[in-house]
Formats: C-alpha cells, structure tokens, sequence
C-alpha cells in the first residue's frame, strides 16, 4: 500500500528542510540538487521511502558540492 503524496509535495518539503539545515547554501542550489536526487529515485516501484531517500541523497550531493 503506497502514498499519495504528490511528487511536488515531496520535492517542497525536503527542500524546506535541506534548506533549515543548510542556511550557507543558495535556496535555488538546495532545490536542484532534491529535483536532481528525486528524479533518479521516482521510478522506482516503491514510493513508500521516496522522500527520506531523496533526502539523504540530496544531503550527500550538497556536502559533496561544499
């Protein structure tokens, strides 16, 4: 049984927290490296996980672009 969490919702929320805990990084860097990350994760049959997936993916690409 899955969600019905839009993909936009998902994409807004992580992006609302990566940008909390990442203050010193650009708004628009933070929403590019989620949409990048939740693009790979979103086609995956699974949807239950895809937003704390796509934020510890995001959270990496970000450490890795500071």
């Amino acid at each position: 049984m899955g969600t019905d969490i839009k993909d936009d919702d998902i994409i807004a929320e992580v992006t609302k927290r990566l940008e909390t805990k990442y203050p010193d990084l650009a708004a628009k860097d933070v929403e590019a490296a989620v949409k990048t990350e939740f693009a790979e994760l979103a086609g995956r049959p699974v949807r239950d996980y895809l937003s704390v997936l796509t934020e510890r993916a995001a959270k990496k690409r970000l450490k890795k672009a500071r």
